[in-house]
């Protein structure tokens, strides 16, 4: 898995180098010859290494034989930070059996780091172990969280992001949630949420952050599940924390207003 995705982080950068035309798949989801091929090039490994494998890409690809195995395949996870020269983005694998997570890589090319894990064997960064940060208080913490490329305007994530910068050391969004995951697997971060996210964003990452030491759930503490289109990733010390905020949130209670521009605007110096 970690050679198919470095040979997928190569072609990636390649395409990097050379500022590849941005392609819509949407209105303002963005896709790129470097998706495809990558997607192309690691199928292709697959089909020759385990043909009886089902897989699932985020470019399209969808092998459903009823194969005890089955591949989650993100060719190229950050995809507008990619098209826009940012240098934060991914390939990202997993395998699940029998509908359990086995085995995960997340590859991140500008850095040359392999996140892995293998269910039971723990957690990498590229030679040496990974564990989750040991941070307990919420105050202390740096988290991550994303926003979608689609109906941003339906999404309620600005209210967390508002509540949760107030409450933590601070917020980043970098734009891709595989690398985020790792973030938190490494101790970078100290947790991760994010809506609406699918399964080749997450089978890898999830797997990677369990194998750190880590907890993962949806935003009422319920297991995480695949399709689950709830993400919530912490160093497990924080995670209650975490799900209360989210509970106040959800029910309107305790919400910090945003500061008025209108009002700033009157004391602002020129």
């Amino acid at each position: 898995m970690q050679a198919m995705a470095r040979e997928a982080g190569s072609l990636v950068m390649g395409y990097f180098r050379q500022h590849v035309k941005i392609e819509y798949k949407g209105a303002v989801d963005l896709v790129t010859v470097a998706d495809r091929e990558s997607e192309a090039l690691i199928l292709e490994h697959i089909r020759k290494l385990f043909p009886t494998h089902d897989v699932m890409g985020e470019e399209g690809t969808r092998l459903e034989t009823g194969s005890e195995y089955k591949w989650y395949v993100d060719p190229l996870d950050g995809t507008t930070n990619f098209a826009h020269g940012y240098p934060v983005f991914c390939v990202s694998l997993a395998v699940e059996r029998l509908g359990k997570r086995i085995a995960g890589v997340i590859y991140d090319p500008t850095r040359d780091e392999m996140f892995s894990a293998e269910l039971g064997g723990g957690a990498r960064l590229n030679e040496s172990a990974i564990q989750v940060s040991t941070t307990a208080n919420l105050g202390e913490c740096l988290v991550g969280t994303g926003f979608p490329s689609q109906k941003r305007h339906k999404n309620p994530n600005i209210y967390f992001y508002h509540q949760l910068t107030l409450r933590t050391h601070g917020v980043r969004r970098a734009g891709s949630a595989a690398l985020d995951l790792c973030n938190v697997a490494s101790g970078r971060y100290d947790g991760f949420w994010e809506f609406n996210l699918n399964p080749w964003d997450t089978a890898a990452g999830v797997l990677i952050v369990e194998e750190a030491g880590g907890k993962v759930t949806d935003f009422s503490g319920g297991a995480f599940q695949i399709a689950s289109r709830e993400t919530l990733a912490t160093n497990g010390l924080v995670h209650e924390a975490l799900l209360h905020e989210f509970q106040e949130i959800f029910a309107g209670r305790e919400l910090e207003e945003l500061a008025s521009p209108a009002g700033y605007a009157k004391v602002r110096r020129l």
